[in-house]
């Protein structure tokens, strides 16, 4: 057995891998976290200070944590402030020996590291993706095993508000509640589809490896745009309004607004949001981006991850 901390347990991904740790009882888990009172996530609290590597440093060492999680979110510095700092104390520790960053994702193109031409809002919420490349730079450096995790875009998006989910909505591409689709270019691009439950189970799973590659890769399905809005149809009974947004549009962050993505609003602004979701949408028309490939699920037969046409049946079939 060994103690394993998520930084960022009370999040989205964070929580729905801490409850997964949860479940098994091969390794306990803990919880990173600047303020206790505000995370209560069913398992012991590290309170930690992420903007001084001594204090994530002691609270490691003082819980005895092996591995660290990364759930923190790409919002502001965190990346750049939080994440470096909790490499640099987890590789001080004495005794932490593993860390996986926050990735959980697609395979970022690593042109992206050069600043996106983007809305001024945009650029004060979604950092570039310098931080994500930085943080592999430092692990290389760490001496500290680690590997990050693709898992392409999560499938929870396409199952709200029926699935049981902690990400707040955010899809794109196919509407199945107001049955239409936009679909990124002419549809035909493999892309992959993860359930967070499944990334977490995986994750969880990797924890009983001796040796980590330096990316694992996990895929729940891999289909295309058009495959899935024939899916869709079929549960539904209904044939779909469906219309492409072209690759060129997208990249002036052009897309054509399904309904659902209306009280997404509330919680980011429209123009920053499209600018957003373009970048993915335009992402799943490349494979090398999104079509992650299923090369460790065999490692862990007892894992049966949910198929895109499993989640359509069960939320969506008339």
């Amino acid at each position: 057995m060994v103690n394993i901390a998520v930084a960022g347990g009370s999040g989205n991904v964070g929580r729905t891998i801490i409850e997964t740790l949860k479940q098994q009882t091969a390794h306990k888990a803990f919880n990173l976290t600047r303020n206790t009172s505000k995370s209560d996530v069913g398992v012991p609290n590290i309170e930690v200070d992420y903007t001084n590597v001594d204090s994530i440093r002691n609270g490691l060492e003082r819980n005895d944590i092996h591995t660290v999680i990364s759930c923190l979110s790409y919002e502001g510095d965190t990346l750049a402030v939080s994440q470096n700092n909790l490499i640099s104390a987890a590789a001080l520790s004495s005794a932490t020996k593993r860390l996986i960053p926050s990735t959980f994702g697609v395979h970022y193109p690593e042109e992206y590291v050069l600043p996106i031409t983007a809305p001024s809002a945009a650029n004060k919420e979604l950092p570039t993706l310098v931080d994500y490349f930085g943080a592999i730079d430092r692990l290389k450096a760490s001496g500290l095993q680690w590997t990050v995790v693709e898992n392409g875009c999560f499938m929870d998006y396409w199952g709200q508000p029926h699935i049981k989910t902690y990400l707040r909505p955010s899809l794109f591409g196919l509407d199945i509640a107001a049955r239409e689709a936009a679909i990124p270019g002419d549809g035909n691009d493999r892309f992959s589809l993860t359930y967070t439950w499944d990334v977490a189970k995986f994750v969880v799973a990797l924890q009983d490896l001796d040796e980590w590659p330096e990316v694992s890769r996990f895929a729940g399905d891999i289909i295309t745009w058009n495959e899935f809005v024939r899916i869709a149809e079929e549960a539904t009974g209904v044939t779909f309004k469906v219309t492409h947004d072209s690759v060129e549009d997208l990249e002036k962050s052009k897309m054509t607004e399904l309904p659902s993505q209306i009280p997404c609003y509330k919680f980011i602004p429209k123009e920053q949001f499209q600018w957003f979701l373009s970048i993915f949408s335009r992402w799943t028309t490349r494979p090398e981006i999104s079509h992650i490939p299923a090369e460790m699920n065999h490692l862990f037969p007892d894992i049966k991850p949910l198929t895109v046409r499993e989640m359509v049946n069960k939320y969506w079939k008339a």
